[in-house]
């Protein structure tokens, strides 16, 4: 066992044997159910990005299987999209997204070659006429002193037939660029929001943001950095 968080063990990670992929699966497709039909939820997103299951299938820096889910960037992308069919039937379409993040190399789950791999799978999911695709941007890097984003989601946006979602690190001038030039149907929030669970009114107003804590990003703490930041009515009434 390997010793986890607030003293639990986990099991040391192995990779799935062939025979278990329909199984994991079918595991999908039930919790994409339960989450229609048990909990009531409008739609499932497919988490298929920031270095988990399904993007450590598609990254060839990290995919290393012999078998018809390794080798190709066909066979890298069998799995996810095995299982965006298996919960497209279940649930339906309309009620199916997919998050990708090609450019990014979380938890040492890296591609070669993110264009391609973003490309081929905005094409592939094409076919099952999902209601969005929600891809984070590639992360800037310094470059001849300056700050620059080697890559772009256009050649992504460009091939999804469907609702484009871009996100990560967008403010609201950025995210407002980003919709009048056409490079994305919607801008998504992640940071910004859970400091500001007031946004599109602060937006509205032009008004200042709370800044967020990035120490208590996914800790157990129910009330630190989650339910304490200030609304913008608590701030002018101090």
């Amino acid at each position: 066992m390997i010793p986890g968080l607030d003293g639990m063990d986990w099991s040391p990670p192995r990779r799935l044997r062939t025979d278990e992929i329909p199984s994991t699966v079918n595991d999908f497709r039930l919790a994409a159910r339960n989450a229609i039909k048990a909990a009531g939820f409008d739609g499932v997103e497919i988490h298929g990005a920031n270095g988990y299951l399904l993007d450590q299938f598609m990254k060839d820096q990290v995919n290393d299987r012999t078998d018809k889910y390794g080798g190709s960037l066909e066979n890298r992308c069998r799995f996810p999209l095995e299982i965006v069919e298996a919960m497209v039937n279940e649930i339906g379409v309309n009620k199916v997204g997919v998050r990708l993040s090609p450019n990014a190399s979380y938890m040492e789950a890296s591609e070669s070659n993110p264009q391609a791999l973003g490309v081929y799978m905005a094409n592939a999911v094409n076919k099952f006429g999902i209601l969005y695709l929600h891809v984070i941007e590639p992360r800037m890097i310094e470059i001849n002193d300056k700050y620059e984003t080697p890559h772009s989601l256009l050649p992504m946006r460009n091939a999804f037939k469907g609702t484009f979602i871009a996100a990560g690190g967008y403010n609201g001038d950025d995210g407002n660029k980003a919709i009048a030039v056409n490079y994305s149907d919607l801008v998504a929030f992640g940071r910004l929001f859970l400091a500001n669970l007031d946004l599109p009114r602060r937006f509205q107003l032009n008004a200042p943001l709370n800044k967020y804590n990035r120490d208590t990003f996914y800790i157990p703490d129910p009330v630190l950095g989650y339910t304490d930041y200030p609304f913008l009515e608590d701030i002018n009434s101090s």
